[in-house]
């Protein structure tokens, strides 16, 4: 099995699931016990400020408090994942999934950006989308789903709203002009 960690998985047309009709996500982790990843173009009607509030960690100050918060997956909701661009090091609860890209769970990054700290480029996500293992392969057989190599301009230069299309433009693909029925050959 090729492991799909670090790509991005588009959601084809056809997909009605509505925890990810028209989703994009980032996939951190593949194997054979499954896979985990982040939706990535689902910015919720939050702000970093209210998190910061909510969680009273202060940040009144931060420069990152206009920060959308996204909706992560229909997994663990009330966790914060934080997809950043650069090291895991010197952040508890962290992984290095690229090169360029890391995730982390841990509260040390929200405190460091409350203080207007931390790393520049960062996406917020309440909740992570999950799936067992060969439940991923299996939507992939039933062409539920592209995958495509995840890049960092991608996920923290492009809008929310164009990543969809940003990721499959690197297939050479436009989802707009493609049937919303599946076929099997």
């Amino acid at each position: 099995m090729q492991s799909l960690k670090n790509h991005f998985l588009l959601a084809m047309p056809h997909l009605e699931d509505s925890n990810f009709a028209g989703s994009l996500s980032y996939l951190c982790d593949h194997d054979d016990n499954g896979t985990m990843g982040v939706i990535v173009n689902r910015p919720l009607d939050l702000t970093l400020d209210a998190l910061f509030e909510q969680l009273d960690l202060g940040g009144d100050d931060s420069p990152h408090r206009d920060a959308l918060v996204y909706y992560g997956g229909p997994v663990h909701k009330d966790r914060g994942f934080i997809l950043h661009r650069g090291s895991c090091q010197p952040w508890d609860s962290s992984i290095q999934v690229a090169d360029d890209i890391a995730l982390t769970t841990s509260m040390d990054m929200l405190k460091a950006l409350a203080a207007g700290e931390g790393p520049k480029d960062f996406l917020v996500c309440l909740g992570c989308a999950g799936w067992e293992a060969g439940q991923l392969e299996h939507e992939l057989k039933e062409n539920s789903w592209l995958t495509v190599e995840g890049r960092a301009d991608i996920l923290f230069d492009v809008p929310p709203e164009q990543r969809l299309s940003a990721a499959a433009g690197i297939l050479g693909v436009d989802l707009n002009l493609m049937s919303r029925d599946a076929g099997h050959s």
